[in-house]
């Protein structure tokens, strides 16, 4: 099974990290925590010390064209917030 993961780089997210330390990713709906774990500690060379999942629902959307309106539904996805070990950190903007 591969499991995608994409850091989550917001004002919010940001606002986490600063505070409790955790590092928020969007993960593959499928994907469990042990995995997740596995995962940032062999991407970025960090120990994780726990990993806390949030399964996010999809919203309806829905707009106005010229052939009427059009009703649609956004994918659901699932945030991962990673907590570190004392003293560690993922810089995001180090390949930029």
């Amino acid at each position: 099974m591969d499991i995608q993961i994409k850091p989550i780089v917001t004002e919010k997210a940001t606002r986490v990290t600063e505070r409790r330390g955790q590092y928020t990713f969007r993960v593959s709906p499928d994907a469990n925590k042990f995995q997740i774990k596995d995962l940032v500690e062999r991407l970025y060379g960090v120990k994780v010390v726990s990993v806390n999942t949030a399964n996010m629902r999809g919203k309806n959307k829905s707009r106005w064209t010229k052939s009427g309106l059009l009703r649609g539904k956004t994918a659901a996805w699932k945030k991962a917030y990673v907590t570190l070990a004392e003293g560690q950190s993922i810089d995001f903007y180090s390949n930029i």
